[in-house]
């Protein structure tokens, strides 16, 4: 069957009552109109096509170069997914051996393999248009590849143009070494898990990482497949097919009924499947084996992200702690900087001590200077816990503003600006736009936990493509974007966020909104998305302006590919950019916050209540 065809007569009906449904949905193709065919859902025997893009955005949210950029990243997908079937071939095939049956010799290889072609494939969508690389490619530390989105609509668009999620896409680098989420009785804390809001906890397959790459093939908001068997439906037809079941034996003898692909080329949240998420009707037998299936999706995920190709331990630093180079004089200072009063390593932890505190009146954070030995050479920096620094609400998030039905009745955000996002609090609650959670005894928690976000891994935040030598304006350099909602734009700015948040409040605004003579990211920050539960060891460090480039330059070193060649750095093929500082970088494109309505009661009203009202 055509993977781009329904069947006729089904495809009908579809049609019919998807058109009675959402009679209303413009089938505007962005708010540049430019590229893309705006012609209705195919039927019967037309031509392949696409449905109408969802576009509920006002002018200025999607950029104007999106679908040209979501071509070139398109193309480079599809030439990693070429370098990984051409690896897979040439691997010498291990040899099945000992009791426990091993895979001998290449078996380990063979299994990162797999997970890579399986990370850069985009058949894995309904569309056929959407690899988990599209949003995290190498050369940006397996982050947002698309600079002019970092910049402005933060989440990336998914299989069904132009549904978004609602946060930055995190760093695969370093997440296995996560560990499972976990509540730390004595802390009354929580460590662990993936996702900024770690619910891919790993309750299940005893590894977040894992679990991770199990939600985004069934988010409606990426890869959008309704039913997870779709994964195990689209690998019988996969390419590198025989390798999958060379390594994990014959899991794909699956009775698939005859409508499969019509199910798994709609996107998940379409009205015609109800709440159903399972609506490939499988027999008992084949449900488990789909399942195993897509286990095993997770698992070789796991080993490509855990492998030196993605968390390479290759950077300046990691050699500056083997003794075989040194930091320059900026670079140690900033290192000492970050242990001692920028206090970084109270949560990045770096296997270093973080110098001591003095008594006031010099403040809350550490003045002194790091004496201890060095106790890791693998650190991660990260503390796996989370925390709530303050982040402003961002208004250019796309999310806000997905408040209608799309061409199959879906609605992602009906809150629009009633959203707000509590982090780790929604999902202690199963709360909206979040997971369920797989252990009552956390609910109780939620209320001091909203606002939370993990502490990701310092690694790599600043790792560019090679003609972007750098994050930070004028230039030339690689536009990123910071924390779950992309409201930090260099990293500079982060630095300086962790710096002066608190002594920089004009009043209490929104993005958008700074009293005239400030300078928002500068000298005013807007108020916090959440003020509950903030976190207090940031805010006012007293920092210099060249101690915060310090620190930005210590960033830096954290970068792979310094001592050996980082994979497919060198797969960009977009355009860096040039011009402005790194302290102002994003603000030509602020707008403003619209008036805010009150939390949504759904979010905010949920037992056990937030300690604090939501504004």
């Amino acid at each position: 069957m055509n993977r781009r065809r329904l069947v006729a007569l089904c495809t009908v009906t579809v049609t019919v009552i998807l058109a009675l449904l959402i009679s209303s949905q413009t089938a505007r193709i962005s708010a540049q109109s430019t590229g893309t065919q705006s012609t209705a859902w195919h039927t019967g025997d037309e031509p392949d096509k696409t449905p109408p893009p969802y576009n509920p955005y006002p002018p200025g949210i999607l950029p104007a170069d999106l679908n040209s950029e979501i071509a070139r990243v398109l193309r480079e997908v599809d030439n990693i997914e070429a370098e990984a079937l051409a690896q897979l071939r040439a691997l010498p095939p291990p040899i099945l051996t000992g009791n426990p049956p091993t895979f001998q010799n290449t078996g380990q290889r063979l299994n990162v393999l797999i997970g890579k072609a399986l990370n850069f494939d985009k058949n894995m969508s309904p569309f056929q248009n959407r690899a988990c690389g599209f949003c995290h490619m190498p050369y940006a530390g397996f982050s947002g590849p698309i600079p002019s989105v970092n910049l402005t609509m933060i989440a990336y668009p998914g299989s069904f143009q132009f549904r978004a999620g609602k946060r930055t896409a995190q760093r695969y680098t370093y997440a296995p070494n996560f560990p499972v989420f976990n509540f730390n009785i004595q802390q009354e804390l929580f460590f662990g898990g993936n996702f900024w809001d770690s619910r891919a906890t790993g309750y299940m397959l005893g590894s977040p990482d894992e679990e991770q790459a199990q939600h985004p093939p069934v988010d409606t908001q990426e890869h959008a497949l309704p039913d997870t068997a779709c994964i195990a439906f689209r690998l019988e037809t996969a390419v590198y097919k025989s390798f999958f079941e060379e390594f994990w034996g014959d899991v794909l003898d699956i009775k698939f009924p005859a409508n499969t692909e019509e199910i798994c080329e709609t996107p998940g949240g379409a009205k015609i499947f109800g709440t159903s998420a399972t609506p490939i009707k499988l027999s008992p037998e084949d449900r488990a084996r789909a399942n195993d299936v897509y286990d095993h999706w997770g698992q070789s995920l796991d080993q490509y992200e855990a492998s030196p190709d993605v968390s390479a331990f290759s950077s300046k630093f990691d050699m500056f702690l083997a003794g075989d180079t040194t930091l320059s004089a900026d670079e140690m200072a900033g290192f000492k900087l970050f242990n001692g009063k920028g206090n970084c390593n109270s949560c990045h932890v770096d296997g270093r001590s973080t110098a001591p505190t003095p008594p006031p009146p010099e403040g809350e954070a550490p003045n002194g200077e790091d004496t201890g030995a060095t106790a890791s050479v693998k650190p991660i920096f990260s503390c796996f816990g989370s925390a709530n620094e303050g982040l402003p609400l961002n208004p250019r998030d796309a999310f806000y503003y997905q408040n209608r039905p799309d061409f199959f009745g879906f609605t992602p955000n009906p809150f629009g600006f009633g959203y707000r996002d509590l982090g780790l609090g929604t999902f202690l609650r199963s709360g909206f736009g979040a997971a369920p959670s797989p252990n009552d005894t956390w609910t109780q928690f939620a209320p001091t936990s909203d606002g939370q976000f993990q502490v990701s891994s310092a690694r790599d935040v600043a790792l560019t493509p090679a003609q972007c030598p750098t994050t930070e304006a004028p230039g030339p350099y690689f536009q990123k974007e910071f924390f779950h909602n992309g409201y930090i734009k260099s990293l500079k700015q982060l630095v300086h966020f962790y710096n002066t948040r608190d002594t920089s409040f004009a009043k209490p605004v929104t993005s958008g909104h700074c009293p005239p003579g400030t300078i928002e990211r500068v000298t005013c920050w807007p108020m916090p998305e959440v003020r509950n539960n903030l976190d207090t060891t940031t805010g006012m460090l007293g920092l210099t302006d060249t101690e915060e480039n310090q620190i930005v330059a210590f960033l830096m070193t954290l970068s792979d590919g310094f001592s050996r060649p980082y994979p497919d750095k060198n797969t960009f093929t977009g355009v860096c950019m040039t011009g402005g500082t790194a302290a102002t970088q994003g603000n030509s494109t602020l707008i403003p916050t619209p008036p805010l309505p009150p939390c949504a009661s759904a979010i905010c009203g949920v037992a056990p209540l937030p300690t604090k009202p939501i504004p």
